[in-house]
């Protein structure tokens, strides 16, 4: 009998050769990325597609009569230094989208065809391309985890985040060959050869320059992308000088701050904080018009926590790691709208378990299809002792900015103690990737 996960839900895979196979209400494609721990292909042979169906320990073979083909996956073939087998589903149709179709569902089976884990991909909207679940290693075994995320951008979005690039130069006296189906064509704006084998036609990108010891696991800015210019901030967006004192948490009494104050992390009395959740909200902002009058436009925004050692990036706990990897911190899931009442997102962090020589976690928020937080209302972070779920303490983030990433606090160690203070300050960036060779100015 199989188990049902849902978004983030991971399990331990319990024999070695499995079969993973989805299940769409539409002509698509299955593909798998392997990637090492920087969520990066090592070179295009670890891309397995219908063009290149083989690929160290993966290989496509033919699925159930109009299914997409299905990934038979020998984990102990597998190369020492990928750490992520990645399975993604592709529509065939260019003007596709998840949104309009009943919900997909990809399977994990053992090579008899036994199932053992089945994940319906809720909540996908505009996305034609989806990351729908991957095996991973830990602690000398395989585990699944349910992925479900969504690329809007296509596929070439897809494959150049994971480090795989279209190569803009002709190829000399190409052979001829087929076209690649709409599905996988890149946008318009990348120029694809038709190149005589699959392998010249893709490359993998140099490492980037930040981080070296730890580079961050999320996509690099796309080749393509030419980030946009902003006229100065109007006067509303000004900020007065923050505050420099420090609040203190009391029961029953919340604490609002204001951009720059700090608290320090402990109960009345003086007992330390030890679990603490960081709840993240926001609401796009209705637009009026139109003949059906006003809508509501779909924004998805990410939380995340950058951790440091000093000035070193340490980790990141986001929408692709749900969990840093010492277990401190643990994302609950993606919000992709920001709909509903409530935190949007919210991350638990056990300061107890921190390591000793991480010494600032910074939570961002970014915009991940770059829409700004001039059409974001209401965008806040709270703090809660997550043992009695009482609120300490709340920031709320008033007017909009022609931003697309957002430093909301900063936690850091004082001494002996955990403080929190409120930032605020917005930059340009769409994901992690992006983000986090902006963030040393918040250290």
């Amino acid at each position: 009998m199989s188990a049902a996960l849902v978004k983030g839900q991971n399990g331990p895979l319990p024999v070695t050769d499995v079969v993973v196979s989805v299940e769409v209400a539409a002509s698509s494609d299955v593909s798998a990325l392997l990637v090492t721990e920087r969520g990066k292909v090592r070179t295009d042979a670890d891309f397995v597609f219908y063009n290149q169906p083989n690929g160290p320990g993966v290989r496509l073979q033919p699925g159930a009569p109009n299914q997409p083909a299905t990934l038979a996956i020998s984990l102990n073939h597998v190369p020492a230094d990928i750490a992520q087998v990645r399975a993604v589903i592709t529509l065939a149709d260019p003007n596709g989208r998840f949104g309009r179709l009943p919900a997909p569902t990809a399977v994990v089976a053992d090579h008899s065809g036994n199932r053992l884990y089945e994940y319906r991909i809720e909540g996908l909207s505009s996305e034609s391309v989806v990351i729908a679940l991957e095996l991973y290693r830990r602690q000398g075994g395989w585990k699944v985890r349910a992925v479900g995320q969504g690329y809007a951008g296509g596929f070439a979005d897809l494959v150049t985040d994971h480090g795989v690039r279209v190569d803009d130069a002709p190829q000399p006296n190409p052979a001829p060959q087929q076209p690649l189906p709409a599905s996988t064509q890149p946008r318009q704006s990348v120029q694809q050869p038709a190149p005589a084998t699959p392998t010249q036609n893709y490359a993998a990108p140099p490492p980037p320059p930040q981080y070296p010891s730890y580079p961050p696991p999320v996509p690099e800015p796309r080749t393509n992308y030419t980030p946009p210019t902003y006229p100065p901030a109007p006067q509303a967006y000004s900020q007065p000088t923050p505050p420099t004192g420090e609040v203190s948490l009391a029961k029953g009494r919340p604490v609002s701050l204001d951009k720059g104050q700090r608290v320090t992390l402990r109960k009345e009395g003086g007992v330390a904080l030890t679990f603490i959740r960081m709840g993240l909200g926001w609401d796009p902002v209705k637009r009026r018009g139109g003949f059906f009058g006003s809508r509501t436009l779909e924004i998805d925004l990410d939380a995340w926590v950058a951790m440091f050692a000093d000035t070193n990036l340490v980790d990141i706990a986001y929408y692709g790691q749900l969990s840093s990897k010492d277990g401190s911190i643990r994302h609950q899931g993606d919000n992709l709208t920001g709909e509903g009442e409530g935190d949007d997102e919210v991350i638990l962090v056990d300061l107890t378990r921190i390591p000793a020589h991480v010494t600032t976690l910074l939570f961002v928020v970014t915009s991940y299809q770059g829409h700004t937080f001039e059409q974001i209302a209401n965008a806040f972070c709270r703090l809660v002792d997550a043992t009695t779920d009482a609120e300490l303490a709340r920031y709320s983030l008033t007017g909009g900015m022609p931003f697309t990433a957002i430093t909301m606090a900063k936690v850091y160690r004082a001494g002996t103690d955990w403080k929190l203070q409120a930032l605020g300050d917005g930059f340009q960036a769409k994901h992690p990737g992006e983000a986090v060779g902006q963030l040393g100015r918040f250290l």
